[in-house]
């Protein structure tokens, strides 16, 4: 067994690592880079090298500096993680070259199955079904124009080398695809050094279903089952779950069987998944078509931990080190239902634009998963796990990806698993940038997520607007109402005790008068009575004014709301929706209907730039005539491009910016007359 490996990468991921192989009795080396010197996996590892700047690509994607580290502190393995160099022929080809064991598969299988274009040809000559594409050399955009006026819209362009969402773009017509090429094509280059293009089909109403492959050195290869993956959003993953809802035994089988034939033709170990997109219009699920391979450790690997019991971690590390698998097909079971939930630095009440700065509260709903080395113990605290790189007071950089956590739910079953992520999310505290947290219990508490109907297209067809908050139901707003008139009396209870006022003291307002959203309240408190709108309400909660937490039991049923204070109320946010709560006594409830309403100035003519990011294009000039939709700037934000459009038509009045200026969030790039 190897006796010191070190962690060829950041955050949640290196932290995971790191607690394994701590269990296993082997020591930890951490590399990092300027942005990341106060980070846990650094402080966690027994040692850490510093190898440059933060962007990456001039730190964590430099072979040569992880290998001087390996070096420098007699590193025997080392483990890439996910992302960066984990499947990146010529790193593990450096690794071997200096006798360093690379905790993953063979270079053969990377080079096989990593080249989207080449695993495509060689699934293919394996008798594996594949989407219809184009898989060759693409000239330039009016080739790819052909290329898609071919095969027949819609497409999708990916980067030959991409991966995590990125370098992704999807066409309907010939504009998209003018419009997107080169996109594809930068992105590729900016984060994998390959800008690369396919074109292939893509599939209507598709369902993604991934296999979870391990394998080791003597020729054993197990699938450890499937992961639904549908629910995405920009091409990524937001919710993975594991088994299926979908996927019935017998599809499993054929699934399995059909990805443990094509990883043993490319001589496969270590652990790996294998992705297939599925026509969820197909009941039979026989019309499932290879995607492609990770040759690495998934985003997503703790929900097949939970369900199966088996640390996947582990398992790469020994394989690496030429133990074979202690367990056989047969072993494989399938025991509860997992869900994973990314928490994202993104803003979804703005359009999901990323939310770079500083996480001012991070309170997580239990302690990050500890490795104790039982199978129960990776499911976490009472069936809900933490998977965390980041820190109170640290900050979310704009140089790598905005995943603040990963939130794991385990239980007997899938509706179960499901209310745990609701109620594990109501208690996750995140203050300072913008987060998912409201989303994705949203999507944890919709009919159709509950009814297990998923498509890739689930959030674009969900959400058309955008997402503005989960539906609240009255019996929601009448508990809020009630937990709001209990907070502005004990509110209210602690301004009569400052010293120094004029008069008697006198009891705190019991009757008030209270809006949540647009639906209106009457809540009175009595010594033991709370009534709203005249019915008594049964509710307990301990509050001291300033806590920004609030565990409640409303008629029986547990309640945690998030609580900000207001001018004239509160912002309680649960159930993935914020609620803004206006409470007033009731003897003046009644003026505030004289109150002037206040309107918002008008920002038409202005494109201001919606998050912290660079400049990368800028495509009008003062005195350009310009219409609605049309695309005026490109800014890049944690390795993702974004196109801003115009509102209005209009006549380019003054630009403020330049290609290549770093933008603040709320800049303002130009204004129109």
């Amino acid at each position: 067994m190897f006796k010191k490996i070190l962690i060829a990468n950041r955050g949640e991921i290196a932290c995971r690592v790191i607690k394994t192989a701590r269990r296993m009795g082997i020591a930890t080396v951490a590399v990092y880079s300027d942005a990341d010197a106060r980070a846990p996996f650094v402080q966690m590892a027994d040692e850490a090298v510093h190898i440059g700047p933060a962007p990456a690509a001039q730190s964590y994607l430099i072979a040569d500096k992880i290998i001087a580290a390996c070096k420098q502190t007699g590193a025997d393995a080392v483990h890439p993680g996910y992302g960066f160099l984990s499947e990146r022929t010529s790193f593990a080809e450096a690794l071997a070259a200096e006798g360093i064991a690379f905790v993953g598969p063979p270079v053969g299988a990377i080079a096989a199955m990593g080249d989207k274009i080449e695993s495509k040809k060689l699934a293919k000559a394996a008798g594996v079904n594949v989407v219809p594409g184009f898989v060759g050399e693409i000239e330039d955009t009016e080739h790819a124009v052909r290329i898609s006026d071919e095969i027949g819209y819609p497409v999708m362009m990916k980067a030959s080398a991409g991966g995590g969402g990125k370098g992704m773009r999807l066409a309907y017509n010939e504009k998209d695809v003018r419009e997107g090429f080169e996109a594809v094509k930068r992105e590729g280059l900016n984060s994998f050094g390959d800008d690369r293009v396919f074109i292939e089909k893509f599939i209507l109403n598709p369902r993604h279903i991934e296999i979870q492959i391990l394998g080791d050195q003597h020729g054993n290869i197990l699938y450890l089952n499937e992961r639904e993956c549908s629910i995405q959003r920009r091409h990524q993953k937001v919710v993975e779950e594991a088994p299926s809802p979908f996927v019935t035994p017998k599809m499993r089988k054929a699934m399995g069987e059909q990805c443990v034939a094509l990883s043993r033709a490319v001589g496969y170990y270590s652990a790996g998944t294998v992705e297939l997109i599925v026509s969820g219009a197909d009941v039979t699920g026989e019309s499932f078509y290879f995607l492609e391979m990770n040759t690495r450790l998934q985003v997503e690997h703790p929900v097949t931990e939970a369900i199966t019991g088996i640390d996947l971690v582990e398992q790469m590390i020994r394989v690496a080190a030429g133990e074979r698998l202690a367990f056989t097909q047969d072993d494989i079971g399938i025991d509860g239902w997992s869900i994973e939930n990314r928490v994202y630095a993104e803003d979804p009440y703005r359009g999901f634009l990323p939310s770079t700065g500083r996480l001012v509260r991070y309170q997580p709903p239990v302690t990050g998963w500890e490795d104790d080395g039982a199978a129960n113990g990776r499911r976490g605290v009472d069936g809900v796990r933490i998977d965390d790189g980041v820190y109170e007071g640290g900050e979310v950089s704009m140089f790598y990806d905005p995943m603040i956590a990963k939130l794991i739910t385990w239980a007997p079953t899938r509706d179960e698993a499901a209310d745990k992520q609701v109620a594990a999310l109501d208690a996750f505290e995140i203050e300072g940038l913008g987060h998912n947290i409201d989303f994705v219990s949203a999507i944890m508490q919709h009919p159709r997520f509950r009814s297990g109907e998923l498509t890739t297209g689930f959030i674009a067809e969900e959400y058309p607007e955008g997402f503005h908050g989960a539906p609240a139901s009255h019996a929601l707003k009448r508990s809020l109402a009630a937990i709001a008139g209990f907070l502005a009396t004990a509110r209210a209870d602690r301004a009569r005790r400052v010293d120094g006022q004029l008069g008697d003291r006198l009891d705190p307002p019991g009757e008030w008068a209270i809006k949540v959203g647009s639906d209106p309240f009457a809540v009175s408190l009595e010594a033991d009575l709370v009534t709203v709108d005249g019915t008594a309400i049964d509710l307990e909660l301990e509050y001291t004014p300033g806590d920004t937490l609030v565990l409640a039991e409303v008629d029986g049923e547990p309640l945690t709301v998030k609580v900000e204070p207001l001018r004239t109320g509160f912002r309680l946010t649960t159930r993935g929706a914020i609620h803004l709560v206006e409470v007033l006594p009731q003897r003046i409830a009644h003026l505030s209907a004289y109150m002037i309403e206040k309107i918002p100035p008008d920002l038409s003519r202005f494109l201001i730039c919606p998050m912290p990011g660079l400049l990368v294009a800028l495509h009008v000039q003062p005195g350009d005539s310009v219409e609605a939709g049309q695309p005026l700037a490109v800014v890049e934000a944690m390795k993702m491009e974004n196109i801003l459009r115009a509102e209005k038509a209009g006549t380019v009045k003054s630009v403020n910016a330049k290609a290549g200026d770093s933008l603040a969030v709320d800049a303002i790039i130009l204004e129109m007359e």
